[in-house]
């Protein structure tokens, strides 16, 4: 399995950021994915999870300024952020893993994940 993320930058306060992930060898319609992300010293932070029948769950410091969405099919999948902060300042990862549901989580365990992006919000 290879989750690979890109889009990350730098962006000021307030303003939007689209991450992109590709995922292979997951099987999309047994799996569910997500995003989670790290800053330095803090605890990994999990984002949201979409189930494999299209279900998302969001963690409630993202709740209405993230969204998640896949163009055609299940790949690749987008993370669109706006009105971004600098707490959101992080390492930001797409994960996956090998059950359809989210247990009605932001934050499953989740078995792979990518290389990581930084997105950094600073003016």
């Amino acid at each position: 399995v290879q989750l690979v993320e890109s889009g990350g930058g730098l962006v000021q306060p307030g303003g939007s950021l689209r991450l992109s992930c590709a995922a292979s060898g997951l099987a999309l319609d047994y799996a569910s994915i997500g995003w989670f992300r790290q800053a330095p010293g803090k605890e990994r932070e999990g984002i949201l999870c979409i189930s494999s029948d299209e279900i998302t769950f969001y963690a409630d410091s993202v709740k209405g300024r993230f969204t998640s969405f896949r163009d055609n099919g299940k790949n690749p999948m987008y993370l669109q952020m706006a009105s971004l902060k600098p707490e959101d300042t992080a390492v930001y990862y797409c994960a996956g893993r090998n059950q359809r549901d989210c247990l009605g989580s932001a934050s499953p365990p989740w078995d792979y994940w990518g290389q990581g992006t930084q997105v950094t919000v600073s003016s």
